[in-house]
């Protein structure tokens, strides 16, 4: 009975996923700060400081997941972004925004890392680990069908005004809360230490990203993959506005983006299979590095479906790359394991994001893409070489 009541994890993070991923104002989120005054360099910035406050945050909570309670955890960091987006309702200021993301940051830091973490141990207990490729590509995919659905209804609220998406926000957010308290914590194993919980962080910390060569390619390319989508999604509406599409029609556009993501995010594990190891890592930087120069070099309104080369990757990024890395590490520290490779992602994106968004500004669109490309495609070769070296791939 205890293995059934344990299984109801799955459709309970599934919810949770669905709850925290929707954002009705995300269609029109880069206008919304443009309303406010804000330029494309500074909208970085604030996205870039956001992402500073996840690195400060993101080891920590994953760690407080770990030794004490994921339950707990996710509870915390649903009422923490309930917090976050109601800071934002009330915001119009560059400072105003900033509080917000702060406190967004905060309650993300909480959920991220021991969602994943108890689904897989959900599963390990319940004796099917080997599925958690196929269900946290799920997960991922009822995550990006939700966003898709709430930017359809928020590109209609936005006629009302910008800021109206924001309210739809709170109340959706609120929800995490009585979500968490169904959720049933899974048993893991832990290593009795004496040791500080500044010590052992700082281990793991050190094991992820110098010790164990294998998860510290991952990780790092991982993250180098993140950011390489993450920036490009700032620059979608831009895009959109430069090539004359009409507000009206962002929110079913930012939905059939996340709904092909949804798509490839459900199939991440037979898309592993069919292409193996090797070729799936490959594609990952490939992939957004090859939108980046098409974008950059098509300026039309027809030239936006290359933008899904970046939510192909969005899908299939995390189920493929977190499979791997849960398989070579154990359960007391599998959520902060997995806070360190978000943690890398926002390092990559908070370093690259700014100086994109001041190309924009400085110079144009097309070379704020193409630059975005270059490095990325760079560093993501790199990457590979010593993935390559240490039979990562």
């Amino acid at each position: 009975m205890q293995k059934q009541n344990l299984s109801s994890n799955i459709w309970k993070i599934y919810l949770i996923k669905a709850i925290k991923s929707g954002m009705f104002v995300m269609p029109v989120i880069v206008l919304f700060f443009k309303e406010n005054g804000l330029t494309m360099k500074e909208i970085l910035i604030l996205q870039s400081l956001f992402s500073i406050s996840v690195i400060i945050l993101e080891v920590p909570t994953g760690y407080f997941a770990d030794r004490f309670s994921r339950k707990t955890s996710i509870l915390i960091g649903g009422v923490v972004a309930t917090l976050g987006w109601g800071l934002y309702s009330l915001s119009y200021s560059f400072a105003g925004f900033l509080l917000a993301e702060i406190t967004l940051g905060v309650g993300l830091c909480f959920i991220s890392g021991a969602d994943s973490a108890m689904l897989y141990d959900t599963l390990l207990e319940s004796g099917e680990a080997h599925e958690y490729k196929k269900v946290e590509g799920r997960n991922g995919s009822i995550g990006m069908i939700s966003e898709g659905v709430t930017s359809v209804i928020g590109g209609f609220l936005a006629l009302v005004s910008l800021r109206f998406p924001l309210y739809w926000d709170v109340g959706l957010a609120f929800l995490v809360i009585p979500a968490a308290f169904m959720l049933i914590e899974p048993e893991k194993s832990k290593k009795q230490t004496n040791e500080s919980s500044l010590i052992q962080m700082w281990k793991l910390i050190k094991f992820s990203l110098s010790d164990h060569k294998e998860i510290k390619w991952l990780i790092i390319y991982s993250a180098i993959v993140s950011a390489a989508t993450l920036t490009a999604v700032w620059f979608i509406q831009i895009y959109w506005v430069t090539t004359g599409v009409l507000i009206g029609y962002f929110g079913i556009l930012w939905a059939t983006l996340l709904f092909a993501s949804a798509f490839f995010s459900w199939h991440a594990g037979g898309i592993e299979k069919f292409l193996g190891r090797k070729k799936s890592l490959m594609a990952l930087i490939v992939l957004p590095a090859v939108g980046y120069f098409l974008l950059s070099s098509f300026m039309f309104i027809w030239s936006g479906i290359f933008m899904l080369l970046f939510y192909i990757t969005r899908g299939i990024n995390n189920p493929i790359i977190s499979d791997y890395i849960n398989g070579l590490v154990s359960s007391d520290v599998r959520a902060t394991i997995l806070s360190v490779k978000n943690l890398v992602g926002r390092v990559m994106f908070s370093v690259v994001g700014p100086f994109a968004g001041w190309i924009n500004d400085a110079i144009s669109l097309q070379m704020a893409l193409a630059s975005s490309g270059a490095i990325f495609l760079l560093s993501g070769m790199v990457a590979l070489l010593f993935m390559r070296k240490h039979k990562a791939l």
